[in-house]
């Protein structure tokens, strides 16, 4: 039983219970375990309607609201988001159907060569900056297509058709033309909050090296190594873009060094600002540290299915702080470097490239 669930059973027995009853259970349960109550999250909801179809004093707002958030926090919760709910329930159906496939058959999706930026990725084989310990997971990942005569195409893979389940790689396609747009649309408002214009991004994320990752945090079967799926770690691209996962588990680190949960409406999507950002912001907007815990015990029989769109910029987008974001109380962080240098260096920090 949760302390939160102990309190409330305590309160509905006040009736039968003396108070110097309730007084030695509390500090029994004192001694078993540290009294300490659960920190909860909320973070701020920002409804990107607003931007996109709502007039001028509408559009502002959410320019405020979005700018506000992640200097102050790194994540929202965005409704109307764009993205058709049919969309994201057929491909929560099919990405569990691909991971539920013989693994040999899944390992016939898994080219190493491609430093896992398409097709699949074994459990095991990603680990956070700084650890060692590779994730608790598994994971299958979807790259841009260009669809117009753009040379940028010689820099992409060819996406890996799962035969085995014949609507995957087409539902996979119209999921990230959907992402793409809605992050389009909230990097455009980020670009007013930094006083820039309002498509200062658009033509680098035309085309963009952006990646649709399904992850898979199969079921524990013994004693964990440590109480984490996903080690704590920030997103290496511009924003990230996830849909409800199938469980709870996502944890922020807040400014006061507490790790606290956060949890979306259905109706909502979470969006955090990745390192790209910050680094292009000097700091201003904040790549927030986050992580994935494993569930309670009585849990571990369950898989967790997750699927974050990692907006990225084209590789030879320049990621030199803003000048409008140098200051000499912010003085510069950062030294020149381009996005594919950086995803590059990243890659290699997570194991995922040689």
């Amino acid at each position: 039983m949760m302390w939160p669930d102990m309190l409330w059973w305590i309160l509905r027995q006040k009736k039968r219970l003396s108070s110097n009853k309730i007084f030695f259970f509390l500090i029994y349960l004192s001694k078993v375990k540290p009294f300490t109550m659960a920190i909860t999250h909320s973070i701020p909801v920002v409804d990107l309607a607003a931007f996109t179809s709502g007039d001028a004093t509408s559009k502002a707002a959410f320019v405020q609201a979005l700018g506000k958030a992640y200097e102050e926090v790194g994540f929202v919760a965005v409704k109307n988001h764009g993205i058709p709910d049919e969309l994201i329930a057929d491909l929560y159906k099919y990405v569990q159907l691909f991971f539920t496939l013989p693994s040999d058959v899944k390992r016939t999706y898994e080219l190493p060569e491609l430093a896992g930026q398409r097709g699949y990725t074994s459990f095991g084989k990603e680990h956070a900056k700084g650890f060692d310990a590779p994730d608790l997971k598994e994971f299958f990942q979807f790259g841009q297509t260009v669809e117009d005569n753009d040379p940028v195409s010689s820099e992409y893979p060819d996406n890996l058709v799962v035969k085995e389940i014949p609507p995957f790689t087409p539902t996979f396609f119209n999921a990230y033309k959907a992402f793409e747009k809605s992050g389009t649309s909230l990097l455009q408002a980020i670009a007013l909050y930094l006083g820039l214009d309002e498509h200062f991004f658009d033509p680098q994320v035309h085309n963009g090296n952006s990646i649709l990752r399904a992850i898979h945090y199969p079921p524990i079967t013994k004693e964990p190594a440590s109480a984490i799926r996903a080690e704590q770690h920030e997103d290496i691209n511009l924003i990230t873009l996830l849909v409800g996962a199938s469980a709870d588990g996502l944890q922020i680190l807040d400014k006061q060094n507490n790790w606290v949960p956060v949890t979306s409406l259905p109706e909502q999507i979470v969006v955090n600002v990745g390192d790209m950002l910050q680094r292009l912001t000097n700091n201003r907007l904040k790549s927030t540290t986050h992580r994935v815990v494993n569930p309670p015990r009585e849990m571990w029989n369950t898989s967790r299915y997750s699927i974050p769109f990692f907006l990225h910029p084209r590789s030879v987008m320049p990621l030199d702080c803003l000048e409008s974001c140098i200051s000499d109380t912010n003085p510069k962080e950062y030294a020149p470097i381009t996005a594919g240098e950086y995803l590059d260096e990243r890659l290699r920090e997570i194991g995922l490239k040689k």
